[in-house]
């Protein structure tokens, strides 16, 4: 008898330990990104579709709204992380929100002001007393052209800004303003599809400035290192194999961004492909001190931050392979 029972509790532990085991619970994560699903964020499409950030144990939900209003909500703890760019990293500490910028995403500065080619704007200084148009004083295209002014010697007194929305593409090729700010990897894009013969002047070609990455606060940083950790791998994972296979990467991105099947896709791979050559690094992810130290100056000299910030607090390449 006691043999028998023997043999049943043996087998009931070895079937017990080969079993199917529950699968791990994930962490849920929601990741604020900048204005709408787009082509641009295939990264981490290709990072969720191909599970970087399940087998990291996190649960990525994407949250789409103004880099501002992200920044606010990562600031106050409402969201752990955030992809904004550098510059809202620094304004947002000035204002007392503890934000830390975790991993670069944007190698390059992905701001350029451009104009048709027979206005003849071919050097920042070629700026002076043109009208350029904007989505308005605020975000990286304002601040990308200021930096543009700056490397010329100029100030906003010497040209006219126009705060048009996001409409620069209709702008220009209606002839409202002789030059507009805009992201390099989109509206130079199309407006070159459309047949314009344009000049661009690109900030990273003048500035190193800190650009696009992703942002946690010093709350989960110092509370939760490993899923920083875990956040920025899948990131690093998920643009390192959208530069490899940027077919494979557009395919992904089908299933995220609402109409990309419907929209010109010669025009959203060429966006992609232009993208790309921002996010280009030997070392994915690192953050060039540099490029920290050019921001700071730029906002210091635009009067948007009123002395300079500890700067080994707002960035760290503690989580970059």
């Amino acid at each position: 008898m006691k043999r028998t029972f023997r043999l049943i509790l043996f087998t009931f532990i070895l079937l017990t330990a080969c079993g199917p085991k529950p699968a791990p619970s994930l962490t849920t994560v929601r990741l604020a990104l900048g204005y709408i699903p787009d082509i641009q964020f295939a990264p981490l499409y290709v990072a969720a579709s191909k599970g970087y950030f399940s087998k990291a144990g996190i649960q990525v939900n994407f949250s789409y709204m103004d880099e501002n209003q992200a920044a606010a909500l990562v600031g106050s703890n409402d969201l752990q992380f955030a992809v904004i760019s550098g510059e809202q990293v620094l304004l947002a500490r000035t204002q007392g929100l503890p934000l830390v910028y975790v991993a670069a995403w944007y190698q390059k500065y992905p701001v350029s002001v451009v104009a048709k080619a027979d206005q003849g704007i071919n050097s920042p200084a070629d700026l002076r007393g043109k009208t350029i148009g904007l989505p308005g004083l605020y975000g990286a295209n304002y601040i990308g052209l200021r930096a543009l002014l700056h490397a010329a010697g100029l100030t906003e007194a010497d040209v006219k800004l126009d705060s048009i929305g996001y409409t620069q593409v209709a702008a220009l090729a209606a002839g409202r303003d002789q030059a507009v700010s805009v992201y390099t990897a989109n509206e130079p894009v199309q407006l070159r599809a459309q047949g314009y013969s344009l000049s661009e002047l690109r900030v990273a070609d003048n500035y190193n400035l800190a650009g696009n990455g992703l942002i946690t606060n010093e709350t989960t940083l110092s509370g939760k290192p490993e899923l920083v950790r875990h956040m920025v791998s899948a990131l690093l994972h998920g643009i390192s194999e959208t530069i490899a296979d940027p077919q494979g990467a557009y395919q992904t991105s089908l299933g995220y961004v609402d109409n990309l099947a419907q929209a010109d896709a010669t025009v959203q791979k060429q966006v992609l492909t232009t993208t790309i050559e921002l996010w280009k690094s030997d070392r994915l992810g690192y953050s060039d001190p540099k490029a920290w130290d050019n921001m700071q100056a730029v906002l210091l000299e635009m009067g948007l931050l009123s002395q300079p910030l500890n700067l080994s607090k707002a960035f760290t390449n503690e989580f970059v392979p």
